[in-house]
């Protein structure tokens, strides 16, 4: 049986590194949200499609290929807009995330997600919060990133507060701290999901 686990929190908390330590060292499948996001509205995609007779032509490079930047000029200017293209994508999201996960034969299946949707708590299992503090992601994105106070304040305060992402998880990974004390709460999380198993 498939053991799917679901990672959130905001940007800058450093859900890559708890990502990474996942699949390098546990083995297992993870599947971004966004990638899947931005691979729908491919040429040739359904995501592609709708979106484009959505907002027209004009965020089309000549290519005929989605032109990112200015579709996020757009549809971030008009909150309408940007609510219309989440409408379109985010079922779309799920069901190629669902679709992966059959797919695959990997008993330890992530789905990451910054957006803890209706559908990605359905998806999973287990749900586990990445938290840092706010001070801590600014750092964070003005070293890797070169954000400034004023950009990380704009994405922290558009997405889910800290209490909202604590209400959905099953767990929360403190990553204020080093990598090896990163890890070694999520060892224990696996060794408990697997005694709590093998007692059922």
């Amino acid at each position: 049986m498939k053991r799917i686990i679901g990672v959130t929190g905001g940007v800058g908390a450093g859900k890559s590194e708890v990502l990474e330590i996942l699949k390098q060292e546990y083995g297992a499948n993870v599947i971004l949200t966004d990638q899947v996001a931005k691979d729908l509205m491919e040429p040739g995609r359904e995501g592609y499609r709708q979106v484009v007779a959505f907002l027209g032509g004009e965020i089309l490079n000549p290519d005929g290929s989605i032109n990112r930047p200015k579709m996020a000029s757009v549809i971030f200017a008009q909150e309408e807009k940007r609510l219309g293209v989440n409408r379109l994508i985010h079922p779309l999201v799920w069901e190629e995330v669902l679709r992966e996960i059959k797919e695959s034969q990997n008993p330890l299946q992530v789905v990451e997600t910054a957006l803890p949707e209706k559908q990605f708590r359905d998806i999973c299992h287990e749900i586990w919060y990445v938290y840092t503090s706010e001070e801590n992601r600014a750092r964070r994105l003005a070293e890797s990133r070169g954000y400034d106070e004023e950009r990380t304040a704009g994405m922290i305060k558009r997405q889910a507060s800290d209490e909202e992402f604590r209400a959905i998880s099953h767990e929360v990974i403190d990553n204020n701290g080093s990598l090896d004390q990163t890890r070694l709460q999520i060892a224990r999380l696996l060794s408990e999901q697997t005694a709590e198993e093998s007692s059922q």
